[in-house]
């Protein structure tokens, strides 16, 4: 067997080679990856663990959606165009995203964290996929990072889009965790007629959450469900 041969199996025997084939990216720099794999629970080095990078993929992801947004829907409001990003930046589509390049299998945890719990498991998923992005956009830039969200998020957008309903899985969710239910409330309703905006808040108890937005009732208390959603699952 050739020195090439015998570099070229050691480099597919390579755990993460398999990583960096599902996602067609390899990494000039494979410390933004093992970073971008590794949880708090192993380092609490800011530079070490994934954190920081979960933070960059996170306004990577948003500016990279919001532009295709809006070459899509070129006529749409404020309010269509933040209802739909909100769809497809979900913590628990982003989860799915992660588990689409099954990146639960390289996180580097500790065994104290049990994953097969659902809520953690989700958490775990979407932080990861998140700060693979930023990884990535550390690495060479902008367009990698856009093609991978171009063949996960983007490509699956119609599957985000149907009839997500974050009030009911809020209300489920308050049922099952003995909360007070949810009160939905308009604080403010602006633009003309034929284009409102209706910002509505999630008051649960004495907690009251970030706010929703819309064009109408229904869609700002989504969004503001939404929120609460993603803050009580922390």
């Amino acid at each position: 067997m050739s020195l090439f041969d015998l570099l070229f199996k050691s480099f597919k025997s390579d755990p993460l080679y398999k990583l960096e084939k599902d996602c067609g990216y390899h990494f000039r720099n494979r410390s933004y990856l093992k970073q971008a794999l590794t949880h708090r629970s192993i380092t609490s080095n800011p530079r070490k663990n994934y954190e920081r990078l979960e933070f960059l993929g996170d306004a990577v992801i948003d500016i990279v959606i919001s532009k295709e947004l809006m070459k899509e829907f070129p006529e749409s409001d404020e309010g269509i165009l933040t209802q739909k990003r909100s769809a497809l930046v979900q913590k628990s589509f982003l989860s799915s995203m992660g588990r689409l390049l099954n990146l639960l299998d390289f996180l580097i945890i500790d065994s104290t964290v049990d994953l097969t719990q659902d809520k953690i498991a989700i958490k775990q998923a979407a932080n990861l996929y998140e700060a693979l992005i930023g990884a990535i956009y550390l690495d060479k830039g902008i367009e990698p990072a856009k093609r991978i969200i171009l063949k996960t998020i983007w490509i699956n957008r119609q599957e985000a889009w149907k009839s997500v309903n974050h009030k009911g899985h809020l209300i489920e969710f308050c049922h099952i965790k003995q909360l007070n239910n949810p009160k939905f409330l308009i604080t403010d309703v602006s633009g003309p007629d034929h284009q409102k905006l209706f910002e509505v808040h999630v008051k649960i108890g004495e907690n009251v959450y970030p706010s929703g937005i819309g064009s109408n009732k229904k869609d700002a208390e989504q969004n503001a469900a939404q929120n609460a959603i993603e803050i009580l699952m922390e």
